[in-house]
């Protein structure tokens, strides 16, 4: 019974360190551009997190203390928490499938569309009330200033690699035409009705293109390049959660089988 108690102990132990990836993925989402702002999953995350850093302690203190009930509770919350984290690691993968660039001639950077993402991503920056927020917190970055700063020739500017952001916030659609002064001032548009963005393009720099649809596709295109890159982190954790959880599992059966042989033997004697 101590053995298979020991077991488990370490086992939660472990559990315990797992926890720590997945609220690094929140934190870590809650610094970067498009989560900062849109904060869809950021808390979901991190109270995933949280919730199996308190079960896995649980369990923890019940197999040091040998209390049964706990490790039952311990047994039954990981396993819904468990469950709860590979829903989350579908969703984030399903929602993320579509949505890319477009190739645009004689530029090294790639334009978006709002209408390639999901329903369920587009419906999060549609609607006035929403993008007001959003609009507001991408405004007070540095994202778009920062710009003018790097690029100060036309040239230097169509061959840089920009960010979905940079890309769908900071200067208006090059179909449309415009004139390159710097990175977030653009005059004489060629064919403003090539796009409906191109009547939202405005040089004031708290505006830009910031109401245009081209920004709200480059944040869900941000959004889901870190969607990604989290979901491979909690994808990793989900299965090195699973292979701790069925350990978990056979010590606590064996510790079971332990205790009825004993009592068995002490019942015999």
């Amino acid at each position: 019974m101590a053995l298979s108690n020991n077991v488990i102990g370490a086992i939660n132990f472990v559990a315990m360190l797992l926890s720590i990836p997945i609220l690094g993925a929140g934190i870590w989402l809650s610094n970067q551009p498009a989560d900062s702002c849109l904060k869809i999953l950021l808390w979901p995350v991190i109270t995933l997190g949280v919730l199996i850093l308190v079960m896995a302690l649980a369990g923890f203190v019940g197999a040091f203390w040998r209390i049964p009930w706990l490790l039952m509770a311990y047994l039954v919350g990981m396993l819904v928490l468990i469950i709860l984290l590979a829903c989350l690691v579908i969703f984030m993968y399903m929602v993320t499938i579509r949505g890319s660039g477009h190739i645009v001639p004689n530029r090294a950077y790639l334009e978006y569309h709002l209408e390639d993402f999901s329903i369920w991503l587009q419906r999060r920056v549609r609607g006035s009330y929403k993008w007001e927020r959003i609009e507001t917190c991408l405004s007070s970055t540095q994202i778009c200033p920062d710009l003018n700063q790097t690029y100060t020739m036309a040239m230097d500017f169509f061959r840089a690699y920009l960010t979905p952001i940079e890309s769908g916030c900071c200067k208006p659609p090059t179909e449309c035409g415009y004139t390159f002064v710097n990175p977030t001032n653009w005059i004489s548009p060629i064919n403003n009705i090539a796009d409906p963005d191109c009547i939202q393009w405005n040089n004031d720099q708290t505006k830009l293109c910031y109401t245009c649809n081209s920004c709200k596709a480059g944040l869900l295109a941000s959004l889901k390049q870190e969607w990604r890159r989290a979901d491979i982190i909690l994808l990793v954790t989900l299965i090195a959660l699973i292979c701790v959880y069925l350990v978990g599992c056979c010590a606590f059966r064996n510790a079971q089988t332990e205790d009825i042989f004993r009592k068995y033997r002490q019942g015999y004697s």
